[in-house]
C-alpha cells in the first residue's frame, strides 16, 4: 500500500531531522492485520498517522474509534509504544517532535 500525502510529510521530515528510517506498513501484533503507518521496531514505538480527523473519515466514525483503540490496546499488550498523530501535529511539527521524544525515550534494545 502506498503512503498518504500526509504520511510521505512525515516521512521527509523524519528524514530532513536526521532520525533513524521508519519502517512503513508494519505488522506489529501477531494474529491480526494490523498495520502501523510507521515503526522504529528496535526502539519498540509504532506510530499511526490519523489523516481527516475533522471530516466523517474511518477514525471518527464510532467504529473507527473503537478500532484505532482496540489496535492501540493490541500493541500496548504486545510490547509496543504505540504513539498516534493527527494531520495538524504533522503540519505543525509536533509529530516530528514526538517522535524525537520517543526514540530518545525508548533507546533501541
Amino acid at each position: 500500500m502506498s503512503q498518504s500525502p500526509l504520511e510521505r510529510s512525515l516521512a521527509t521530515q523524519i528524514k530532513m531531522a536526521g532520525l533513524p528510517e521508519p519502517r512503513t506498513e508494519f505488522h506489529g501484533v501477531p494474529g491480526r492485520r494490523y498495520r502501523w503507518d510507521f515503526a522504529w521496531p528496535a526502539n519498540g514505538v509504532v506510530l499511526e498517522v490519523h489523516g481527516n480527523v475533522w471530516a466523517k473519515g474511518a477514525h471518527s466514525s464510532g467504529r473507527g474509534i473503537t478500532r484505532d483503540c482496540e489496535k492501540l490496546n493490541a500493541a500496548t499488550l504486545h510490547g509496543w509504544h504505540p504513539l498516534a498523530v493527527t494531520s495538524n501535529m504533522v503540519h505543525d511539527g509536533s509529530a516530528l517532535r514526538l517522535v524525537q521524544q520517543a526514540l530518545e525515550a525508548f533507546p533501541p534494545f
